[in-house]
């Protein structure tokens, strides 16, 4: 099954919250208007939405409010792309032109701050405490992720437990929270609310673990026109991911010494030579191996979740996240 699929469980929620974001998007500032028309026309698989309406379908939830929620966490997702775009001088995304490379970084960085703003604006009007919490200590988390990322940057030294830390912060958080506020809204007391928030915060932060350990193994073998991005621009930019780390730690000497400099140095002129490295030296099947040990712990979480199509949609949407090839 592949995420069209898993969304088509879900497909009239799904439509309702693509015409919550466009009418939110809105502004009265021209500018913002057509950035926001640009981010929506180029809005990707929205899996994180995905993970917030299943989740709330999946605990019994029959109301509407998880619409306005898997919309707050798209507008929080899009604003964090939109200034990584810019720290990154990245010029593509999902096979685009970046909001940067278009309109300057400036109104990306903007931007970015307007659809955060307007993501904590709706939450005020949700008027969820508890909704307010998860999301609010999630933003920040994701934030020192960004530094601790930076600080990694063009840095061989990276441990895996310093990178595995970045990817908590910065990739994984954002599915926990989806999958928590979308499951915190069938709740009515405290104590059901934690237990939802234990129960489906774990299957979304090893869903998202394993979806970025994916992305890390697909940045030297996918192809760029199905991942939408540019082969080995984390390598471009220095970023030292599992693979490259593994490479270093357990590789020849030689191999080492290949990765460590092109980590300090960007070397994409010999990333043929460094993908066929870190092939050799096992890097890629370490991650996959364990996105996919990952992925058996998202689902093991809900098990104590009743059985429906929405549970069976986030145990495929699970395993799909760690076998995808794009």
């Amino acid at each position: 099954m592949d995420f069209k699929a898993i969304s088509a469980v879900v497909a009239d929620d799904f439509d309702a919250v693509n015409r919550f974001i466009t009418h939110h998007l809105d502004s009265n500032v021209p500018m913002i208007r057509e950035v926001g028309e640009y981010i929506v026309g180029n809005g990707g698989k929205r899996l994180r939405p995905l993970v917030a309406i299943l989740s709330a379908r999946a605990s019994g939830y029959t109301g509407e409010r998880h619409i306005d929620i898997a919309a707050v966490i798209e507008f929080l997702h899009t604003a964090t792309l939109l200034h990584d775009d810019v720290v990154d001088e990245s010029s593509m995304r999902r096979g685009r032109p970046t909001v940067n490379a278009v309109w300057g970084n400036a109104a990306s960085v903007l931007v970015g701050d307007f659809l955060i703003s307007r993501a904590f604006e709706l939450l005020v009007q949700i008027g969820n405490q508890t909704l307010l919490e998860i999301l609010s200590a999630s933003t920040n988390v994701i934030s020192e992720g960004e530094v601790l990322q930076l600080i990694n940057c063009r840095d061989p030294d990276t441990t895996e437990e310093r990178y595995m830390r970045v990817i908590h912060h910065k990739t994984a958080k954002m599915f926990e929270s989806a999958a928590q506020t979308g499951a915190v809204l069938a709740t009515d007391n405290a104590r059901d609310a934690r237990r939802a928030q234990e129960i489906f915060g774990a299957y979304g932060r090893h869903m998202g673990i394993a979806f970025q350990l994916i992305d890390d193994v697909l940045d030297y073998t996918g192809d760029a026109a199905e991942l939408g991005k540019n082969v080995g621009d984390d390598l471009a930019e220095g970023k030292p991911t599992l693979p490259l780390i593994y490479t270093m730690r357990e590789g020849t000497p030689e191999q080492a010494a290949l990765i460590r400099n092109a980590i300090r140095t960007g070397g994409l002129g010999q990333l043929d030579e460094i993908i066929e490295t870190v092939q050799q030296a096992g890097g890629l099947e370490y991650t996959r191996d364990l996105a996919r040990q990952h992925t058996q712990t998202a689902l093991a979480s809900l098990a104590a979740v009743p059985d429906s199509r929405y549970k069976e949609a986030l145990e495929r949407l699970a395993r799909e996240a760690a076998e995808r090839r794009f």
